[in-house]
């Protein structure tokens, strides 16, 4: 006997009694008796997040993967983790020692840390928990954290081997740097946007040169023209006199400079611009820094002459403003002095800090920097031999685009929080190592690494590696990355390289990048805009299975972002209620018939199996051709085509007709064909429900578990089809049916026929048409073959030509 489900699917009394018992019951773990093997690692949410929409898609996809490929029979590992996420975990706490009037430096950097790691331990759990809410059938079990103990052992092999190779190397170089965060960042963590500014034409000597950064004027250490440029001939390996300053700096020849830029002359500043770095390299010119790391003006690299210049100039006084400040003071002094020769309007595209948005600076400093070249090679070959295949496809142009013009990648950060750089320096000594070398004198390097070059070892690191555990064996190489575009550079080609380099494998075979989510105007979620969506509201008020099918059916055919709305919530969340109330009728009338096995019909005994009738050809099939296209379209990632068939299927062709047409014999008396409608319902909806299980997994396990005794649906195996039960003459005979009774049902509507008014359709011509339905479901008295007369109207309709006579009104 079958258990009667509630009136109205309530979600709230489902979801988390479910998600308790499979992760308890330990059902997210691999099952090890399983040969094929299918992994998934978590892009690490950072401990510093709460769950966002991004988060909410691109966890549902990854869970649908899994769920999908678990029920497939593979020996399925999901590996979840999150990020320590350097800058952003370090600025949080920040700001929370601000509120008590301190600053990280009155703790000093190890109480510092501990700081963060009690932080850390209260607040680092909080995505993870959501996850769960969400439905992530993660194995928590083997949960990892970049900064733990055994990521800190991959880090520093990382590190130290490539130390080794002369693939990591320490040099002063030009860096982007953020004087918010006081840190270097990496070329692809700089932001650029196009801003309305000035350039300022000055005049140095004979020559007027034009800058948007007039404030670096202060670091010049020659002037540059081109070769080409004859206007400037006569002024070769002579010598200006840089204004406020007086330092004495030569006009060079560099084919740089652009001729049709300004005057064709331009300052160069090797300390505060990377193509001057290189011309100062080029030239052998000096490098004088003019800031400090949070951004002010400095003159200590200037000479006592210099200053005493500066101060006869008024300019003394510019020293420790700030970089914008001292712009404006610089500014006005050339003015005043008639060096100012012109201000335009001009557009300019300036980096930003991609974490505080801060106008970074480029900045001469002591950093590490991995040579990138020799590991682009590996991971471009990759791509272009399809051994990693992205899809979308059209990502591949960008990323192999973008891995041809890679610069040597700076990994060093101005930070506490993160994996400190295992290098030790005495005098110009430096030692690499795991451990501190012996002997006094010894300073380890105070930089962390870029949170990014821990993450590039995800794939390996997460399953034990430098260690060769069992875990590495098994499941190396991972299957699919899911992942959002956004982060194509950040990540995901640095795993590429990281994976082919050191674990002579690519870390997975597809990389499926899910579209950023929008507003339903295509704007992006902003709080400040107020069109934000809190996907744990939604959950609380819908149910995450709602939530969950709302994505996956927005996927694809929209382009690159997906537009979410509350409606299509909505329409989600009336779709689990379609599923809910069909299931609530079938087991309602499951309980008069002996349950057996779905796979075959009750008979009886001693009576020859009779021909099932067409409805149940037609949904027989129907359901076989879904369970064949979703499974095509699952494998070829077309997630949101295998959700839209999903819900077609069930919301039309199921509940819409085949449940009504079914009620014809269970509210009749045969008995046998009861029985019949009841197998074949129970063997459709457990199916579906099968079909349904990896996009909502929530309701169907609660469903499931009402039809079948089995400890939980996610261990089911996935449906196959059966090709000799698709019947394309029972489908193009329902659907005639089927579009005739459309047909008189819209005939009613549109001239207003009460349904109390009998209608006889007259079949003068075409295909036999299924009394029984027609009477059931378009409210029709009968069929009658041949011509009619009387009170009617005449239609044809899927190749049957119709008479509908309306019976006198009573």
């Amino acid at each position: 006997m079958s258990e009667e489900l509630a009136k109205a699917y309530d979600p709230s009394l489902v979801e988390q009694k479910w998600y308790k018992f499979w992760e308890e019951a330990g059902l997210f773990k691999p099952d090890e008796t399983r040969e094929k093997t299918f992994t998934i690692v978590i892009p690490p949410p950072n401990i510093t997040g709460s769950l966002h929409m991004g988060h909410a898609l691109n966890n549902s996809i990854q869970d649908l993967l899994i769920r999908y490929k678990r029920m497939q029979g593979f020996k399925a590992l999901w590996v979840p983790g999150t990020d320590h996420a350097g800058i952003a975990t370090q600025n949080v706490v920040e700001r929370e020692l601000k509120k008590t009037g301190q600053r990280k430096e009155d703790l000093g950097r190890e109480k510092f840390i501990e700081k963060v790691w009690e932080w850390k331990k209260e607040y680092g759990g909080r995505i993870t928990k959501q996850l769960r809410r969400l439905g992530a059938s993660c194995d928590w079990s083997r949960e990892c954290f970049t900064l733990d103990e055994q990521r800190s052992k991959a880090v520093k092999r990382h590190f130290i081997q490539l130390y080794k190779e002369g693939l990591i190397y320490r040099g002063k170089r030009i860096i982007n740097w953020c004087p918010r965060c006081q840190t270097a960042i990496s070329d692809i963590e700089v932001e650029h946007a196009t801003i309305k500014g000035h350039l300022w034409h000055i005049k140095y000597g004979p020559l007027t040169v034009a800058t948007t950064r007039p404030e670096t004027m202060l670091g010049d250490t020659a002037v540059a023209v081109n070769p080409q440029d004859d206007r400037y001939k006569h002024l070769w390996g002579k010598t200006v006199e840089l204004p406020l300053v007086g330092r004495h700096i030569p006009i060079i020849k560099d084919e740089f400079v652009d001729l049709t830029f300004g005057t064709g002359a331009v300052k160069v500043t090797p300390a505060h611009d990377p193509n001057d770095y290189e011309m100062g390299m080029r030239h052998n010119l000096p490098f004088i820094n003019i800031l400090t790391p949070d951004g002010h003006l400095t003159f200590k690299e200037f000479g006592r002459e210099e200053r005493e210049r500066m101060e006869k100039e008024g300019a003394g006084g510019i020293e420790g403003l700030d970089r914008f400040k001292a712009r404006e003071k610089i500014v006005e002094l050339l003015e005043k002095k008639g060096f100012l020769v012109k201000i335009e309007d001009y557009e300019t595209s300036v980096g930003h800090c991609y974490r505080c948005k801060t106008i970074i600076e480029p900045y001469l400093s002591d950093q590490w920097f991995v040579r990138v070249k020799p590991l682009a090679e590996k991971a471009i070959a990759a791509a272009e031999e399809g051994k990693v295949r992205f899809v979308p496809e059209r990502w591949t142009k960008l990323y192999l685009q973008w891995m041809t013009n890679l610069r040597d990648w700076c990994i060093s950060r101005q930070l506490w929080w993160g994996h400190q750089i295992p290098a030790w320096y005495k005098g110009e000594e430096i030692f690499v190592g795991e451990e501190p070398p012996k002997g006094e004198g010894w300073k380890q390097d105070p930089d962390v690494f870029d949170t990014w070059f821990s993450s590039a070892l995800w794939p390996f690191s997460t399953l034990g590696w430098p260690d060769e555990t069992s875990d590495l064996k098994t499941y190396y190489p991972t299957d699919v990355l899911v992942t959002s575009y956004d982060i194509i550079f950040f990540w995901v080609a640095r795993m590429i390289m990281a994976g082919l380099h050191f674990m002579k494998k690519e870390p997975f075979h597809t990389v499926y990048f899910n579209p950023l989510v929008k507003d339903i105007h295509g704007k992006k979620m902003s709080k400040s805009w107020g069109n934000v969506i809190d996907p744990l509201e939604v959950i609380e008020k819908a149910g995450a299975d709602a939530l969950r099918f709302a994505f996956l059916s927005l996927l694809a055919g929209q382009g690159q972002d997906i537009k979410l709305s509350e409606d299509k919530i909505t329409e989600a969340r009336n779709f689990a209620n379609k599923i809910w109330n069909a299931s609530r009728f079938v087991l309602m009338n499951t309980p008069s018939v002996p349950r057996q096995s779905s796979g075959h019909l009750p008979l009886d005994k001693g009576e020859k199996e009779r021909g099932l009738e067409l409805a149940d050809r037609w949904i027989l099939s129907r359901l076989n051709q879904t369970i064949k296209q979703v499974t095509e379209n699952l494998e070829n990632y077309k997630f949101g085509e295998a959700a839209r068939l999903l819900y077609s299927f069930v919301w039309s062709e199921f509940c819409d007709w085949y449940v009504e047409i079914a009620k014809i014999r269970l509210h009749g008396e045969d008995e046998i064909a009861k029985a019949e409608a009841v197998a074949i319902l129970i063997k459709v909806l457990e199916n579906t429900l099968k079909l349904l299980h990896p996009f909502m997994p929530f309701i169907t396990e609660e469903i499931y578990q009402r039809i079948v005794k089995v400890r939980t649906i996610m261990l089911e195996e996935w449906p196959k089809a059966d090709e000799k039960s698709i019947d394309q003459a029972a489908e193009t005979e329902m659907a005639v049916n089927m579009e005739v009774i459309r047909a008189v049902r819209n005939l009613r509507s549109q001239k207003k026929i009460p349904v109390g008014r009998k209608v006889i359709v007259h079949l003068e011509d075409g295909p036999k048409l299924n009394e029984p339905y027609l009477k059931r479901l378009a409210k029709i008295e009968g069929i009658v073959a041949g011509p009619g007369e009387g009170e009617g109207i005449k239609v044809e309709v899927a190749g049957a030509k119709l008479f509908l006579r309306f019976q006198p009104a009573q």
